[in-house]
Parts: structure tokens; C-alpha cells; sequence
């Protein structure tokens, strides 16, 4: 493993030694919805909505039943929730129709149904059946790899192939969680940290913010 790799990992599992996924989840199937919700959404926000999203829909057959306008209202919150509504219903009858109503457990399979990239495959890959297929790369990821110097790339596709080649496969899940949980409380987007960044001696973009 390269040096500099090492060291991050390293550091970040020092300083998140519990690290887990934050969004709240009992079954393969909510943490699918949870995932889908969570684009250009907070966690926190998600796990308020499925709080009570989680009591009224246990099923995909639930989804499909309700209408596309009450299933606004009970997302709406999450943002972008007619696009979600949509992707959600969608999926739910390829689920029922395709796959007996479980989640399936493969990257190509999941990559079939709609609003899910190789982010949400990665993530219920992962953390819902121990399977590691890739690197999931939200926002978090895609910022700290490039302020880190492990990619130039934008596009999340690329930047997790640049990944995977400097990454452990070992390590591509618990990775993916320490960027996001740095990313969260010391490397911002617009006001990271440094000061206080157990990577700034490491860290190429260290110091260099405004």
C-alpha cells in the first residue's frame, strides 16, 4: 500500500474508530429507499422522514399503491421529491415484477432500477449484504479525494476507478464511510478544517482556504 494511503487511512480510522453508515435502516429494502433519498439531501433529514416513511410504506407493494402526489408529500422534505417519488415507484414494481419483492445482491442487477448509480449499488452492496464491489463516491468523496490529491477527476465514475487502483480492496468500504464522516466535521466544502485536520501534515490542499 502506497505511503501516503496508508497514513490517511491510518489517521481517519484513529480518529472514527466506530465509523458506520449513518442512514437508519433495518432491511435491505430501506436502506435502498433511504439511499435514494439521500441525494442532494443530509442524512439527518432522511432519517427524520423515514422515521415515520418507514411505519406507513414495509413494503415495495406498499409504494406501488400509493399515489405519486401522497408519496410528495411524505418525501417532500428530502428535496427534488417528484423525481424520488417517481424513481421509488418505478423501482418498487421492477422489485415486485422482477425480482419476487427483495432487494437484489448484485452491482448489475441493482444498476437495472431507477435513481440507483453505482453510489446506492455500493452502499447496499456493502452495508446491506457484506458484499464490496466498488467505492461509493458522494459529495463528501468526491471533495476530499480531490483536496487529498487521489484524483483530478470530477465525474464520480472516474474518480472511483482512480480509487480502487490506490485503495486496498480491504479497506474500499470503511474508506468510502471515513471520507464521508471527515467530510462532515472538518473537511467542508466551504470552510474545512484545517487547523484541526488530523491530515493537514499530509494533505496537499491543507491551509489553503480563505
Amino acid at each position: 500500500m502506497d505511503e501516503k494511503i496508508s497514513g490517511i487511512i491510518e489517521l481517519l480510522e484513529k480518529e472514527y474508530p466506530d465509523v458506520r453508515i449513518a442512514l437508519v435502516h433495518s432491511n435491505p429494502f430501506e436502506l435502498l429507499i433511504a439511499t435514494i433519498l439521500s441525494a442532494q439531501c443530509t442524512d439527518k433529514r432522511v432519517n427524520d422522514v423515514t422515521k415515520e416513511l418507514f411505519k406507513k410504506y414495509t413494503s415495495p407493494h406498499d409504494y406501488i399503491k400509493t399515489s405519486q402526489e401522497e408519496l410528495e408529500k411524505d418525501i417532500y422534505s428530502t428535496g427534488f421529491y417528484r423525481n424520488k417519488a417517481k424513481n421509488i415507484k418505478k423501482l418498487c414494481e421492477i422489485l415486485v415484477n422482477d425480482f419476487n419483492g427483495k432487494v437484489p445482491d448484485t452491482m448489475e442487477e441493482l444498476l437495472t432500477l431507477p435513481g440507483v448509480a453505482r453510489k446506492t449499488a455500493n452502499i447496499v452492496l456493502s452495508s446491506a449484504f457484506g458484499k464490496v464491489e466498488g467505492i461509493a463516491v458522494d459529495t463528501h468523496v468526491k471533495r476530499l479525494s480531490y483536496r487529498l490529491g487521489l484524483t483530478e477527476n470530477t465525474d464520480p465514475d472516474k474518480i472511483e476507478k482512480d480509487l480502487m487502483g490506490l485503495i486496498p480492496k480491504k479497506k474500499w468500504d470503511v474508506f468510502s464511510l471515513l471520507l464521508i464522516q471527515h467530510g462532515r466535521n472538518i473537511c467542508m466544502a466551504k470552510k474545512p478544517l484545517c487547523i484541526r485536520c488530523v491530515l493537514n501534515k499530509i494533505c496537499p490542499s491543507a491551509f489553503t482556504f480563505g
